[in-house]
């Protein structure tokens, strides 16, 4: 952020109660009208990936890939979100999050359409970087922003943006599915595109006036409005920094980085579903293409409902609880929907690896900018999004040599795992 907006928490302590009339922030409406506009941009990030996704098998056919060269150009997606996640991190700082989010959106909605213009795995691969910066820079940008807010509202609301996501992935899987045979690839992604850079226009307009977050200072989980400890009322005002505070700096990044791990896992899986739902669907359960969009839409009707109710749970049970429950309930129904002979029983394990995952990332990420600020969300994301650059060419080299119903059960193993990892992380507090 920029150094007029490094506002740390310790340092608004002494100002008037967020119901003062005199505070910028004390009226509603500002700060409504930016979050609204955040949450709009993570339902158009969702839009356009659901868009791209359920044409993968089209694109497949175009440019006659097989299961391994398919896993490759995918693979360019992650490898250009994650190589350009530092530098976005980088821009955010010196920049701001909100201009960063919306130049990330206009570059992600440009790139949408290219693919249909591809008809080789070579330039495939190569539209796909581009596409991957837009959205690796998006997603940065887009919780680092979510972050600052949530510092501000004081409440675990982080679930409710990446509802908006799980929203716009819904939309677009299913207007996907319902215009895959009526619509071309080509007018359908260039239509995604234009709709894109209509959402950012006016959502970016609003973001960009609204009044600047402060930045929840590194070290400082503990007093974070994201944790459970404050669930209903306003958090406590935090104390000045003590004297011992600086001991808790060094676990941070530690803390930090199994927070990243537990994304990286739930990015596997979540990378695995939109990749290669639509593909399993329709290779192996032997489902039609608007069955197999149906699917994918179910998935994401599923992570909508969960993270619709992250806020609720995330104060019920705590977030850890939240994280290692969906773990265990996303690998249950990875291994239904991997090895069941049919499409409803596939269906329902998709659904249930939608309720299961839908809250560990985000979660994961609040947490991270809560203990590191910024640098915090930057290093979690550029792990988690490491499990997509991960995801496709295993899945894909899996699938050439078991199978891909065998290839996919690797999911459960990694929500497994981000089951896990939280209980490790919260010995490090």
């Amino acid at each position: 952020m920029p150094l007029r907006n490094k506002i740390h928490v310790h340092d608004r302590v002494d100002r008037p109660s967020l119901q003062s009339r005199s505070t910028p922030a004390a009226s509603g409406t500002p700060w409504g009208a930016a979050r609204l506009a955040l949450t709009a941009f993570f339902a158009v990030d969702g839009f356009l990936f659901a868009a791209w996704v359920v044409r993968i098998p089209d694109i497949r056919s175009q440019v006659s890939a097989s299961h391994s060269a398919l896993g490759l150009a995918l693979l360019c997606v992650s490898a250009g979100a994650v190589a350009t996640m530092p530098l976005v991190g980088r821009l955010c700082l010196r920049y701001g999050s909100r201009p960063v989010t919306v130049g990330s959106l206009a570059l992600l909605s440009l790139a949408v359409p290219l693919p249909a213009h591809t008809h080789s795995v070579a330039a495939l691969g190569g539209v796909l970087l581009l596409f991957g910066a837009g959205y690796g820079g998006a997603n940065v940008a887009m919780n680092s922003a979510a972050v600052d807010l949530v510092a501000q509202l004081r409440r675990p609301v982080m679930p409710s943006f990446h509802a908006g996501y799980s929203l716009g992935g819904l939309l677009g899987a299913g207007v996907g599915g319902l215009l895959a045979g009526t619509l071309t690839t080509t007018w359908a992604l260039a239509l995604s595109g234009l709709l894109g850079l209509a959402v950012t226009a006016g959502a970016g307009v609003v973001l960009l006036r609204g009044p600047a977050a402060p930045v929840v200072a590194p070290g400082r989980a503990a007093d974070s409005p994201a944790s459970p400890a404050s669930p209903t009322a306003p958090a406590a005002p935090a104390a000045p920094a003590a004297p011992k505070e600086p001991a808790r700096v060094p676990h941070a990044r530690l803390l930090v980085l199994l927070l990243g791990l537990t994304a990286l896992c739930c990015a596997y899986g979540e990378g695995a579903i939109a990749d290669w739902t639509t593909l399993h669907l329709t290779d192996d359960v032997h489902a039609s293409a608007g069955t197999a969009a149906a699917g994918y839409a179910a998935y994401a009707f599923a992570m909508t409902s969960g993270r619709v109710g992250g806020t609720w749970l995330s104060i019920r049970l705590g977030q850890n609880r939240v994280i290692v429950l969906g773990g265990l309930t996303a690998a249950a129904g990875m291994l239904l929907a991997a090895l069941a002979p049919s499409v409803p029983l596939a269906l329902s394990g998709f659904v249930l690896v939608g309720l299961g995952l839908a809250n560990i990332f985000p979660l994961a990420i609040a947490q991270a900018g809560a203990t590191g600020g910024p640098q915090g969300v930057a290093l979690a994301s550029t792990l988690g999004y490491g499990g997509m650059l991960i995801g496709p060419p295993v899945i894909g080299f899996l699938a050439d040599a078991v199978g891909l119903p065998l290839a996919l059960t690797s999911v459960a193993l990694a929500a497994v795992l981000a089951a896990l990892l939280p209980l490790t992380a919260r010995r490090t507090r």
